[in-house]
């Protein structure tokens, strides 16, 4: 079962990633729909999902939340400080399949976005997608973040190397009535 609520949405709500959640996150990480819109290309097994929880999600630095629909799980949302002042942040995003093109991802993304500006402060955030990923695309394009770059087939993902675009919104260009 998930931790609280940390953030409130109205068809979502992120909660705080507790241990019985690693189980859900490992399946979903691994599904090879999802992971190759991660840029995921190694599995990962039950000790390095938990690695990542003890040393990344329960750290002060990183914001590890779960995308949820009540109380049942859809996905997970982070927010990663970059530089040594922390005026940008990568913000991350995945949703087990199912749960696709449902406007999740979208208010999930909103939420910690304004997390991001409003509470930790950031100046900047931003997103990867990776090319053929077109419904990550449009979150961030309905959210108001700009296309800012494309690095040229800098990625390696099922034999091929594929595009990655660079999105990313300003505060004083956020709104989180959008």
């Amino acid at each position: 079962m998930p931790g609280p609520v940390f953030l409130r949405g109205e068809s979502v709500v992120l909660r705080t990633v507790e241990d019985e959640d690693l189980t859900f996150l490992q399946e979903a990480i691994n599904d090879p729909v999802v992971r190759r819109h991660l840029g995921a290309s190694t599995p990962i097994n039950g000790e390095q999902e938990r690695e990542w929880f003890e040393e990344r999600a329960s750290g002060d630095d990183q914001v590890s939340l779960l995308v949820c629909r009540g109380e049942e799980v859809m996905g997970s949302i982070s927010l990663h400080p970059h530089g040594e002042l922390r005026v940008n942040a990568e913000l991350g995003l995945f949703l087990a399949e199912e749960f696709w093109g449902h406007g999740y991802g979208t208010e999930a993304s909103r939420l910690l976005t304004d997390y991001a500006f409003r509470e930790r402060r950031h100046h900047r955030v931003f997103a990867r997608v990776f090319e053929g990923n077109e419904g990550s695309a449009r979150v961030w394009e309905k959210l108001g973040f700009r296309h800012e770059a494309t690095h040229r087939e800098s990625a390696f993902l099922d034999g091929e190397y594929v595009d990655v675009h660079h999105y990313a919104v300003l505060e004083d260009e956020w709104s989180s009535e959008e």
